[in-house]
């Protein structure tokens, strides 16, 4: 490129004036049909018609003159904080647009943009002020001249200010080593502005690369990648790219990461993650859309049951067995036999809430042989006369002697050593859970349904033992469940305990893979479960993280047993989930079971212990 500074020049080639006469007369022959080859003589006609325009403008229009749109969703560009310091990540796949499309975007939020880019771009004058020039070649002196830039970026963000950074340094390419094309390794300035910054960390992610004469072309040698930038800037024009905006990561997060490059490999998987392949629809089950159809073979939901027949079996129960009350919502508790048309209506409100989330039985109703002699705890709306949520409780000590293991819901998805249950001792399974749509919206039916749990077992104490599958569904992508399931076997695991269940469609264990990352860069970071959290509503945006019912019992102090995969249930993954009251926080257990509840159960268990150690004494 050349070494003069004025707008017309911008874009050209040229040959230094004391170069010998034969190095410029050989120039003045070469030059015009290189740079028309190359797209140079084209990017300079592009640039001379919007060369007068204004720098908070230059990008929007240098876009709509080529052409090019995108559109974020409203829900990613609420991702962009209105004020404070933030740092910018992105991949680099095509080494020009991208820039451009990332300062417009934020800029429809922010004025206060800044970019730690090539040097070179300060040759564009509307891009001069903007830019913070590094020199992104590896020469013997580029880390030197890089000192200045990184106190430049720093002073930026300490002012409030946004800071957009490829960490890159160059356009990505194909690595053969990885059989892919992705970003060079990103450099470990980042993590020390970041670290030293304080500043939140937006990972913005753009799918897509350049063509395959760049790839080769790069094989042969990195520069001639450089000189091929104009013509793959000219082959985006007319076309409409993607951009993914990640969630923000506080600073807080990252200052938990130990050194400079861990933080780097965080933000590039972060960032690369985003390009991950999304859930399926929600509602679709696998066969489904592998036909190419929904509900071919998913029979009609049965219709609800009469409100006076509701209502009239729950004015039957005892009033002991109103577990708990809050306004016109109540938790009780029923056998089978006291509440027919109830467990039939529960049964149907089960199938269409898990329908709902791509579960599921496909039956007209959610019932099973189990429901016979199970405990239900259902939350009625007596206002409504409706059910809107239950649990179902197996007294584990009961069912065990009367039907033994296969008794359990849960053996047709684990095999049981009978020695689990000499350990666990008495124990409640639950399961086919669910709060019917329209009372989702509030924490609060949940909430109550677990404190009718918390007075059954107050009523009970002998029950200090919880456990039973909690379901990652299929509208979870296949990339976000093998996150979730990976942190919860590297950091919550009960080796003990697991040795004795055995899942009889086990999960495939196949470490975690992300294009763009080095192989095992996912496993680094499963063993915080926030932060697999946060990743997995990067992937699966309307999932919002991890699954609320399974972060309810992380809350409680679960522990993980096995992971399996349902055949007959939507192909759902059940986490085995294991919790052993006395060891939850106690302002937990308050919640629940209240004060009074909370110490009568913790000296009823104290009592026990003290009984048994007794007994081996």
């Amino acid at each position: 490129m050349s070494n003069h500074t004025s707008p017309a020049d911008v874009f050209r080639f040229s040959v230094p004036a004391d170069a010998p006469l034969s190095h410029r007369l050989a120039g003045a022959l070469a030059i015009p049909p290189l740079e028309r080859l190359l797209g140079v003589k084209r990017c300079r006609e592009l640039y001379a018609d919007i060369a007068d325009q204004a720098p908070e403008r230059f990008a929007d229009v240098a876009l709509e003159r080529l052409g090019v749109k995108f559109e974020p969703s409203p829900e990613e560009m609420a991702r962009i904080p209105a004020a404070g310091p933030l740092v910018v990540v992105a991949n680099h796949p095509f080494g020009g647009i991208e820039g451009l499309m990332l300062i417009a975007l934020l800029r429809r939020v922010r004025s206060d943009v800044k970019v730690m880019a090539n040097y070179l771009l300060q040759r564009i004058p509307q891009l001069a002020d903007m830019v913070i020039p590094v020199d992104p070649f590896g020469a013997s002196d580029s880390a030197r001249r890089n000192i200045g830039p990184l106190r430049e970026s720093l002073r930026w963000l300490k002012q409030g200010g946004v800071l957009l950074v490829f960490p890159a340094g160059e356009v990505s390419s194909f690595k053969p080593s990885h059989r892919s094309v992705a970003d060079p390794p990103w450099s470990d300035t980042l993590g020390r502005i970041v670290r030293r910054s304080g500043a939140a960390t937006l990972p913005v992610f753009f799918p897509g690369r350049n063509g395959l004469f760049f790839q080769l072309a790069g094989l042969v040698h990195p520069r001639l990648r450089t000189v091929l930038l104009p013509r793959e800037l000219l082959n985006k024009r007319g076309r409409t790219l993607s951009v993914r905006v990640g969630s923000l990561i506080p600073a807080r997060q990252l200052a938990q990461i130990e050194s400079d490059r861990e933080v780097v490999d965080y933000l590039r998987l972060r960032t690369y993650m985003l390009g991950c392949k999304p859930a399926r629809q929600p509602g679709r089950s696998p066969m489904a859309e592998e036909a190419g159809e929904e509900g071919e073979d998913t029979a009609a939901v049965i219709a609800s049951q009469e409100a006076k027949l509701l209502t009239a079996e729950v004015s039957r129960l005892p009033v002991t067995q109103l577990l708990a009350e809050n306004g016109d919502l109540q938790v009780w508790q029923a056998e089978a036999e006291q509440i027919p048309y109830l467990l039939l209506e529960i049964g149907r409100l089960r199938e269409t809430t898990f329908r709902a989330i791509g579960e599921g039985s496909g039956k007209p109703f959610d019932i099973d042989r189990f429901d016979q002699h199970y405990l239900h705890i259902f939350l009625w709306n007596k206002e409504r006369q409706e059910v809107a949520g239950a649990y179902r409780l197996g007294r584990c000590d009961r069912i065990l002697q009367q039907y033994g293991k296969s008794g359990l819901y849960t053996s047709t998805l684990f095999k049981y050593r009978s020695k689990l249950f000499e350990r666990l001792g008495p124990a409640l399974e639950l399961g086919r859970s669910f709060v019917r749509t329209e009372y989702q919206r509030s924490y609060t039916p949940l909430l109550l349904l677990w404190k009718g749990i918390g007075a059954f077992v107050v009523a009970n104490p002998q029950y200090r033992t919880l456990f039973g599958p909690v379901s990652i569904s299929r509208d979870y992508s296949d990339l976000s469940r093998r996150l979730i399931a990976g942190s919860l076997r590297e950091s919550l695991l009960a080796p003990q305990l697991a040795r004795l269940v055995k899942a009889r469609v086990p999960l495939n264990k196949k470490p975690v893979r992300v294009k763009g990352c080095d192989a095992g860069l996912a496993h680094t970071f499963c063993s915080n479960i926030d932060q697999v959290g946060a990743m997995v509503a990067d992937i699966d945006v309307e999932q919002k993280g991890i699954p609320v019912l399974l972060r309810h019992y992380l809350n409680l102090g679960g522990k993980l047993l096995a992971f399996n995969v349902d055949r007959e249930f939507s192909d759902v993954l059940d986490g085995l989930i294991l919790v052993d009251l006395t060891e939850t926080e106690r302002k937990t257990l308050q919640r629940y079971f209240g004060k009074e509840g909370t110490e009568a159960f913790l000296n009823y268990q104290r009592m026990v212990d003290m009984q048994s150690q007794a007994l081996c004494a």
